[in-house]
C-alpha cells in the first residue's frame, strides 16, 4: 500500500512541477499572438492610410513595378468585403434621382418569382419589384436561379404606370434527343 501511495505522490510532484511550465508556455503563446495581431492591424491601417494619401507611391516593402497583389508579401491574402450599400440599391437610387417631377412606376413580375432583374444592363433587384424611373425606353432582362431567362422592351410616358410580367424560359435545354 505504501508503494502505491509513493508512486501517486511522485506523479503528483511531477505534475505540480510541470504545470507552471505548461501554463507559462500557454500564456506566452497567447501574448505573442495578441502582439502579432495588433502589429498586423497597425501595419494594415498604416499602409492603407499612406496609400490613400499618396496614391502614386508604391506600398512599403513592395516594388514599384509589382502589379500582382499575390506577389506582395505585405498585402493580406483575403477577400475584402465591399463597404457601402449593395449595387442593386445604388442603381435603384440613381434611377429614382433621375426620375424628376414626372416619375413613371414600373412593376416587374416574373414566373417563377425571385428572378434577378436588370434594367438597361444594371442589376436593380429581384422580382417582384416596383421601380420609380424617368420616362423613356428601357430594356428589361430577368434571369432565374436555374438559368431561366426573359427579356422585354418598354417605352414609358411621363407619370405612366406599367406592369410587366414575364414568364422565364430555360435558356439551355435539359434534354437532348438525337434522331
Amino acid at each position: 500500500m505504501k508503494m502505491l501511495f509513493g508512486t501517486r505522490s511522485s506523479f503528483l510532484r511531477l505534475g505540480l512541477t510541470l504545470l507552471p511550465a505548461c501554463l507559462l508556455a500557454l500564456f506566452d503563446c497567447g501574448v505573442s499572438l495578441a502582439q502579432s495581431t495588433a502589429e498586423y492591424a497597425g501595419a494594415t491601417s498604416a499602409v492603407s492610410a499612406t496609400a490613400a494619401s499618396q496614391p502614386n507611391l508604391p506600398k512599403p516593402g513592395g516594388s514599384a513595378t509589382s502589379t500582382n497583389p499575390a506577389s506582395d508579401p505585405n498585402k493580406p491574402q483575403h477577400i475584402a468585403s465591399p463597404s457601402g450599400p449593395p449595387p442593386a440599391v445604388v442603381n435603384r437610387k440613381a434611377l429614382e434621382e433621375r426620375a424628376g417631377k414626372s416619375p413613371c412606376k414600373l412593376l416587374l413580375r416574373s414566373t417563377p418569382s425571385a428572378a434577378q432583374v436588370f434594367l438597361d444592363g444594371a442589376f436593380v433587384g429581384e422580382s417582384p419589384l416596383l421601380l420609380m424611373v424617368p420616362p423613356g425606353k428601357y430594356q428589361i432582362e430577368m434571369r432565374g436561379h436555374r438559368l431561366e431567362f426573359a427579356q422585354s422592351a418598354v417605352d414609358l410616358l411621363p407619370r405612366e404606370t406599367r406592369e410587366v410580367a414575364l414568364s422565364l424560359t430555360t435558356r439551355y435545354p435539359t434534354r437532348v434527343t438525337v434522331h
